[in-house]
């Protein structure tokens, strides 16, 4: 059947956020509001694998501590003010230009809009954030929708979101594609019964990505950094992923 959308995550695919974005953001959070709470690479890595930063907090809440009591009653308008906070911060890094794109991702954005491909995101990260990338950063990418956040009650590896997508295209599943760079992104969007690519990154580069349908390292530049294919035929392929391929692999 053919492909007639494409649906993008966010972190790790569009920006390789988490690493030196999001993980920052919460360190500089913490010594703001005075908690002697530092996550360094490796840890962060163990809290990915939990969706959502809010629920990252709380994991880290109930598991390590702040290193000063949180009365119960207070938590979850702590965690709430705290995530204002570091999405503040977070939107600073974006809007600062030192986030870069990752390599490939503009090009593939603009060969799905040549293809006249819906185009969304799908994210768990905050909508404010994702908000500033998709219509900031990506200003000249025709986006048909940006969900984010909350707007769903469960997040990734839960199907949820890439379900809310499928409501608002009215497509059937194995008309959408999605490039995703997590193991929960991949099991949320092969749950919703979707063709998956794949772009590993620092973290999910060790992360069992096998039920994608395509792995690679990146989508690739022509005059840039190329990407290695990990999993997947794909004919011709020379470290640049192109829309085109995938939808003739898919159709």
């Amino acid at each position: 059947m053919t492909i007639k959308a494409i649906f993008f995550d966010q972190d790790g695919v569009i920006i390789d956020t988490e690493r030196d974005g999001h993980r920052v953001a919460f360190n500089e959070t913490f010594k703001k509001m005075g908690f002697e709470t530092e996550w360094d690479v490796e840890y962060y890595h163990e809290l990915l694998q939990v969706g959502g930063g809010k629920e990252r907090m709380k994991k880290h809440l109930h598991t390590r501590g702040f290193g000063k009591p949180v009365p119960e009653e207070e938590e979850e308008e702590l965690i709430k003010s705290m995530h204002r906070m570091k999405t503040d911060l977070f939107i600073e890094l974006i809007e600062s230009g030192s986030l870069p794109l990752r390599p490939g991702i503009h090009r593939f954005m603009k060969e799905g809009e040549e293809a006249e491909l819906v185009l969304g995101v799908c994210t768990t990260s905050n909508e404010r954030a994702a908000h500033a990338i998709a219509y900031k950063v990506l200003h000249d990418i025709p986006f048909k929708f940006v969900l984010a956040g909350d707007v769903v009650a469960k997040k990734k590896p839960d199907p949820a979101i890439y379900l809310m997508a499928l409501e608002k295209t009215g497509l059937l599943p194995e008309e959408c594609l999605v490039v995703e760079d997590s193991r929960n992104g991949v099991l949320a969007a092969k749950a919703a019964g979707m063709h998956v690519v794949a772009t590993s990154n620092f973290y999910t580069q060790r992360e069992d990505l096998s039920p994608a349908d395509v792995i690679v390292t990146c989508l690739g530049d022509p005059y840039g950094e190329k990407g290695e294919l990990i999993k997947g035929e794909i004919p011709d392929y020379d470290g640049v992923l192109h829309v085109e391929q995938l939808t003739r692999l898919f159709d």
